[in-house]
């Protein structure tokens, strides 16, 4: 074979709308690289939300106190009393609290390992390493503690991954089955219609198998299978939307947003907390963690603060409808024209 045979051979087998999708397959690659090493690295306690509990003049030195560690571990407040603290643990609103005791040298640290067993361990031993300098000593309650079935805590995460997972595979196979675009608004429709029946089924499924079948999880089965679908159809819709804007490189966004960008901030692994800026800031307005915050909450803290989540994962789902069918609108416009 001549190499003039050879090189036709190449450009034949390779086209240039290939060498493209293969530059953006590296592109995700290595974004996929920095994103997960840059988020999950070096995990840190940065401006947890944590109270304290103690007279007025004792509890004002030691949010001081705490609010000047190096690092900025904490975001202290003080807390009227034991019950607040417990309360506002339950209710999401702080991740630990310290309650002094101005009679003994034994301290009380409240923490909720349902949250990230992470991060109440990094409480744990910050807390014990300041009362040891103080020549106090410190005894922890877990006030939400995850299940013994759910190491680390995090079940909640995988879950909302499988159901992620679920909506981007099935609005890519609809798109490479019959075409990235839809022809038409009612073609549309019947691709939104046929993401929604999954959802249901995929979220039924994922409630079942962390409840029921493996009892990772605590909670009611219609909660999960309502978030598992929500969750399914957001990511979904969105990779629909994508596609019908771009084509098959939607597919490839739908992968930067919710795999790359979403799972590492998703706050699964670490904590939000302990996460860096870029991604403590974006996890809560991505799919992946929305849902394990919701996910959390339904295990372990009673259905608390997940309205926010909740019409996170709404804008994305109505977004996605909105945009899918708008794409086709156009696309059929402009067929007609």
């Amino acid at each position: 074979m001549t190499e003039n045979s050879f090189l036709a051979e190449v450009k034949d087998a390779v086209t240039p709308r290939a060498t493209l999708l293969a530059l953006g397959v590296v592109a995700l690659q290595l974004l996929f690289i920095a994103s997960y090493v840059g988020a999950l690295h070096n995990p840190k306690p940065k401006d947890v939300p944590f109270g304290v509990v103690a007279p007025q003049a004792a509890a004002q030195q030691a949010v001081t106190r705490l609010e000047q560690l190096p690092g900025s571990p904490l975001d202290p407040r003080a807390v009227a009393d034991a019950a607040t603290a417990r309360k506002q643990i339950l209710n999401r609103d702080i991740d630990g609290a310290l309650i002094i005791d101005p009679a003994g040298t034994t301290d009380t640290l409240l923490v909720a390992s349902g949250g990230g067993t992470v991060l109440a361990t990094a409480l744990e031993t910050l807390t014990a390493t300041l009362e040891k300098a103080e020549q106090r000593t410190v005894r922890t309650i877990d006030v939400a503690p995850a299940s013994p079935q759910d190491f680390d805590g995090l079940s909640s995460f995988y879950v909302v991954v499988g159901w992620c997972v679920g909506g981007y595979l099935c609005a890519s196979i609809l798109a490479i089955s019959t075409g990235a675009r839809p022809a038409n608004p009612r073609r549309a429709v019947i691709r939104l219609v046929v993401m929604a029946l999954v959802s249901i089924v995929g979220g039924l499924g994922g409630a079942v198998i962390v409840g029921p079948i493996l009892d990772a999880l605590p909670g009611s089965v219609m909660a999960f299978w309502g978030l598992g679908a929500l969750v399914t159809f957001a990511v979904g819709a969105a990779t629909l939307a994508l596609q019908g804007i771009f084509g098959i490189i939607g597919i490839g966004l739908a992968i930067l947003l919710v795999v790359i960008a979403g799972n590492p901030s998703a706050g699964g692994a670490f904590p939000l907390p302990m996460l860096p800026p870029f991604w403590k800031a974006i996890g809560p307005a991505l799919p992946p963690g929305a849902g394990t915050w919701v996910a959390r909450s339904i295990a372990y803290f009673k259905g608390n603060d997940t309205t926010g989540a909740l019409l996170v994962l709404s804008a994305w789902s109505a977004a996605g409808i909105a945009v899918t069918l708008g794409a086709a609108g156009l696309r059929k416009k402009r067929v007609a024209d």
